[in-house]
């Protein structure tokens, strides 16, 4: 027997990213209730973990039934298992900051030395580009510069952890003499910033699990103005792309608790000069 009454079958996922990966590799092939559960479970991970079978059904619009069947398809032997998974993320996300580095001290005078912090981290960031380097759309690339490219201004979205990536990107379209607008306002005014967006313009929005609803909302209010956006995401069912006209799926990996940017800042950077890029040449054709 496993724990949480999971069985010993090694394709049963144990943790959260895993979980998450499978039901990601197996989305196109889930029945359609399934897939609306599991939609949900990834969209609010926190409900999955201390929600009751019938409140969970009830959020996500389907059957108590569907949950059983939701576990019985990842390999769990019912909903209880499943559960157990979404609560031991809940408990590691909840550490503090101040916990990690504690285990990273820990690591550092065990004798590993601060090199090994150092190295872990360099090797997050390698697997998180490798990861983008391997599995990057082409086409969507030039998609969403080309989208972006036409704008008259590109607003930028992101909270959290998300906004370092947002913050860099404005600066560098500024550099670009790009007309942007990094949707943060210290008096409260994002909503009337981004009521200023027409479909003339194009939004660059960014957002990983657990998703800021702040981003979502502003993304959802800024869609529905017409305005295209061009999302950096985690998942499939992430509620970004759902509002996207194009969207990036981007896999950060992590160290001791602290998860990369490093693929994010290089898709981010790599769409706002490809930007720059595209309007330059459209200036010299427009020139000859």
């Amino acid at each position: 027997m496993g724990v949480g009454g999971a069985t010993m079958d090694e394709r049963v996922p144990r943790d959260f990213e895993t979980l998450r990966a499978t039901i990601l590799e197996r989305r196109e092939n889930l029945p359609k209730r399934i897939a609306q559960i599991a939609a949900y479970a990834l969209d609010n991970p926190d409900d999955i973990a201390f929600g009751t079978a019938a409140s969970i059904a009830a959020s996500a619009g389907v059957q108590p039934s569907t949950l059983i069947r939701f576990a019985q398809q990842l390999g769990f032997d019912g909903f209880t298992s499943l559960q157990q998974v979404f609560r031991e993320r809940l408990r590691e996300r909840n550490s503090t900051y101040d916990e990690r580095l504690l285990a990273l001290r820990a690591k550092a005078e065990g004798g590993a030395g601060h090199r090994a912090i150092f190295d872990g981290f360099i090797a997050a960031a390698s697997t998180s580009l490798n990861d983008i380097s391997r599995t990057l759309d082409e086409a969507h690339l030039e998609q969403a510069v080309a989208l972006l490219a036409k704008a008259e201004t590109i607003y930028v979205l992101a909270k959290r952890r998300s906004y370092p990536v947002a913050s860099y990107i404005a600066y560098a379209l500024g550099k670009l003499n790009i007309r942007n607008q990094l949707v943060e306002s210290a008096a409260g005014l994002n909503a009337e910033m981004i009521s200023f967006a027409t479909p003339a313009d194009a939004v660059i929005a960014i957002s990983f699990s657990p998703y800021a609803p702040a981003t979502i909302d502003e993304a959802r209010a800024i869609r529905d103005q017409g305005v295209p956006i061009v999302a950096i995401t985690d998942s499939s069912f992430s509620p970004l792309a759902q509002f996207a006209r194009v969207w990036f799926e981007v896999a950060e990996a992590d160290f001791a608790g602290f998860r990369s940017l490093s693929a994010t800042m290089a898709l981010a950077m790599a769409l706002t000069v490809g930007v720059g890029e595209k309007r330059r040449d459209g200036g010299r054709r427009r020139k000859a």
